[in-house]
Formats: structure tokens, sequence, C-alpha cells
């Protein structure tokens, strides 16, 4: 079985929702053509999963000896983090709440067969 090369990064201030978007991108590509993709997308979240790809790039090369051009984008997921409630206050005695909503990214790296 080819070995799995994870990284994970947590608490990221942009809901799961948005960066899904952006996660599903690279979903499945190679790891030179992921970096390429997410260094053109405008995104917010696109920095720092850009970003974390890098570090489990890193990691492969490091800890394993594997080369950054036999690595794939095997899995990579954007799970919901903790929610900050806010509140705005509205007319006549309401307030609004606000969800200042976050994310947990996970991208597991796998050797190309």
């Amino acid at each position: 079985m080819a070995q799995e090369i994870k990284a994970k990064l947590s608490n990221l201030s942009c809901s799961a929702q948005k960066a899904r978007l952006v996660v599903d991108l690279v979903r499945g590509k190679p790891v030179n053509e992921a970096m390429d993709i997410l260094s053109l997308t405008p995104n917010k979240a696109a920095k720092p999963v850009r970003k974390l790809l890098h570090s489990a790039i890193s990691n492969a090369e490091e800890n394993f000896g594997v080369s950054r051009d036999d690595l794939v984008v095997y899995r990579i997921f954007a799970d919901e983090g903790p929610t900050r409630k806010w509140r705005r206050f509205g007319a006549r005695g309401r307030f609004k709440p606000l969800l200042r909503r976050s994310s947990h990214v996970t991208v597991i790296l796998r050797e190309n067969e």
C-alpha cells in the first residue's frame, strides 16, 4: 500500500462551504499542477490552502524522502470549525445574529503508482 502524507489546517477564518469551492479544484491532481491552480485562484481560501499543500509537500520530501513529482493530492476536504456568534442591534429593540464561521482543512498526499 502506498504511504499517506497528512497535513491539517485548523480554524481557517473562512466558512467550510467557501473553502470547499477551492478544495474541489485540486482534488486528484498532481501536486505541481495543484500549486499552480491555487496560485491563480482569487478566492480568500486559496492562499491558506496553498500554504497547507506546500507544508504537506515539504513533509513528504523531508520526512519520507518522496519526490515532489511523484505526489498526488489523494484526499482533501474541508470540515466545519467552531462558529463565533456575534450580534448587531437592529431597529425596535431587536438584534440580528452574525455567525463568523470557520473551517478545518485536511490534505492527504499519496505517491503516484
